[in-house]
C-alpha cells in the first residue's frame, strides 16, 4: 500500500491540543482559539456510527475560528472510516486523526482505541482506505504499546506497518495502555512515562513527523521535547490551566500572542457566549471550560464559584461572566 499525497509540514504539528472525551467540544476549542492561533486543535473522539448515522450538526460543526483543526475518528471497519474521511474534508476538517489510544472497555468491545495497536495491518488498512477517499491529511494517535507488547519492538513494528500507506504523522501517548485491570482514568496516570521511546522512534523513522503526548504540563518542557522531536500535544494541563497557552504563539512559533491578558481572553469569550446564548446554547455549556482561567490569581476561586452556581440556571446568561470577571484582580 502507498499514497502519493504530499506529505504535511511538520511544523503544522509543533503544538496540538489534544482530543478529550467531554472536554474539548467547540466551546472549549473556541475558548482556546482566543489563547493561541497557531495550535492545531483536536475533536473529542467521534465514532464512524454516529458520524454516518448520527446527527451530523451535533458531532462535526465547528466555528471557522478554529481552523487548523482535526477531528478525531474512532472505528476499525476501513470502508465506514473511508466515508468518515470523505464527509470531514465536505465539512471543511484539516485532518482527520485514527483513535489507537482509547484504553476504556467500551471501545474495547467496539474493536477501537487502544485495542487496534494489536492489530497494525488492520489500521493499515483502515487508513490506507481512508487516504483514498480524501484530500486531507490521515494521521495517528496511539500508545507505545499495550499489555505485555514487548515495548520499542512491538511500538516500531506498528509504526512500520501503518507508514506503508504513506501516513507520515503519528502521535504518540507515551505510556502502555493496560487494557484490563486499569480504567481510563488510571491509565492516563499509572503506567510510567517512557518518552525515551518515542525519542527513539523518531532516531528510527527520521522521515516521519513524530509527536509526543502525555504529561507534558509546561512550555519548557514541550520546547525541550522539540528539541527531539517534531511537535508536542497537551491535554489536561490546557484544560485545568488554560492561560499557560496564551504564550505559545510567541515562544513556540515566533508570533505575537493573541490576547494580552486573561481579561482581554474572556471578553472575547463573552461576545462568543452571547451569541451562542441567543442561538439557543445554554451557558454552562459553554462556560465549564472557562473556569481554570484565573488559576493563580487573586479572586480565582471566587471567580470559579460564581460561575458553577449561576451558570446552571436554565435562563442564565453571559452577564454571569460579566459579574465573575469582577471578583478577580490580575493586577
Amino acid at each position: 500500500m502507498n499514497s502519493d499525497k504530499t506529505p504535511t509540514t511538520f511544523d503544522s504539528h509543533r503544538f496540538c491540543l489534544a482530543p478529550m472525551m467531554d472536554w474539548s467540544d467547540k466551546h472549549c476549542r473556541y475558548f482556546w482559539r482566543q489563547l493561541t492561533k497557531k495550535s492545531r486543535l483536536y475533536t473529542e473522539m467521534v465514532v464512524t456510527g454516529a458520524i454516518i448515522h448520527g446527527d451530523r450538526e451535533r458531532f462535526l460543526q465547528f466555528n471557522n475560528a478554529e481552523h487548523p483543526i482535526a477531528l478525531q475518528v474512532g472505528g476499525s471497519d476501513p470502508a465506514a472510516l473511508a466515508q468518515c474521511a470523505r464527509i470531514a474534508q465536505d465539512w471543511g476538517y484539516d485532518e482527520i486523526n485514527l483513535n489507537c489510544g482509547c484504553p476504556s472497555d467500551r471501545v474495547q468491545n467496539g474493536m477501537i482505541g487502544a485495542i487496534l495497536m494489536s492489530k497494525p495491518e488492520l489500521v493499515a488498512e483502515c487508513i490506507d482506505a481512508m487516504q483514498k477517499a480524501c484530500d486531507i491529511p490521515v494521521t495517528v494517535k496511539h500508545r507505545i504499546g499495550i499489555d505485555d507488547m514487548e515495548d520499542y519492538e512491538a511500538l516500531s513494528n506498528f509504526v512500520t506497518t501503518v507508514a506503508q500507506t504513506g501516513c507520515n504523522t503519528f502521535i504518540v501517548h507515551a505510556r502502555k495502555a493496560w487494557l484490563k485491570g486499569l480504567s481510563p482514568k488510571e491509565n492516563r496516570e499509572i503506567p510510567p512515562l517512557r518518552y525515551d521511546l518515542v525519542v527513539q522512534l523518531k532516531k528510527a523513522f527520521p522521515h516521519l513527523n513524530i509527536v509526543i503526548n502525555g504529561g507534558i504540563n509546561c512550555l519548557e518542557q514541550a520546547k525541550t521535547l522539540l528539541n527531539d522531536l517534531d511537535g508536542v500535544m497537551i491535554g489536561r494541563e490546557a484544560y485545568h490551566n488554560p492561560f499557560f497557552l496564551a504564550d505559545v504563539d510567541q515562544k513556540l512559533f515566533g508570533t505575537p500572542n493573541p490576547s494580552a491578558n486573561r481579561h482581554e481572553v474572556l471578553d472575547k469569550f463573552i461576545h462568543y457566549a452571547e451569541q451562542q446564548n441567543a442561538a439557543g446554547t445554554r451557558l454552562h455549556h459553554m462556560s465549564r471550560h472557562i473556569l481554570g482561567l484565573y488559576l493563580g490569581q487573586k479572586g480565582a476561586r471566587a471567580f470559579r464559584r460564581h460561575i458553577t452556581i449561576h451558570a446552571a440556571n436554565r435562563e442564565a446568561s453571559a452577564v454571569v461572566l460579566r459579574e465573575a470577571k469582577q471578583l478577580v484582580d490580575i493586577g
